[in-house]
């Protein structure tokens, strides 16, 4: 964790009150919260469902990245007094405004690999020919 009073810190924070883009990206970023938020589009899920349905995520970032999301008012997080505890997490309002913005930038992202893989295999079939 930095130091609030860092020039790295501050730059950011700069960064994030001045570019709409920024501050977006500083709420989703992250290799692990574009794969909870898009399982959360789909709705209400519990914590073991998503541990099991994200590959390769521990528990400790899994946490990490709900806690950050519920701080910034993205998803909520509902604790059943049962035995045993049943946790589940869903989009809040705010976070379902996002859904138009992430089908979005799935949608890019699965053009820009198909692009990106196709200019690769013509690369490589003209490397050997």
């Amino acid at each position: 964790m930095r130091k609030e009073t860092s020039t790295n810190a501050l730059n950011e924070k700069k960064m994030i009150d001045s570019c709409g883009m920024s501050s977006s990206l500083a709420v989703i970023g992250g290799r692990w919260k574009p794969a909870i938020l898009c399982r959360l589009s789909y709705g209400t899920m519990r914590y073991g469902e998503l541990k099991k349905d994200i590959e390769g995520i521990s528990e400790r970032m899994l946490v990490a990245q709900l806690r950050e999301l519920e701080k910034d008012q993205i998803i909520t997080r509902m604790v059943f007094p049962e035995v045993p505890p049943r946790v589940e997490y869903q989009l809040t309002d705010l976070g379902r405004t996002m859904k138009t913005m992430l089908s979005t930038m799935s949608d890019w992202g699965n053009m820009y690999r198909n692009h990106i893989n196709q200019s690769q295999k013509e690369l490589a079939e003209t490397t050997i020919d």
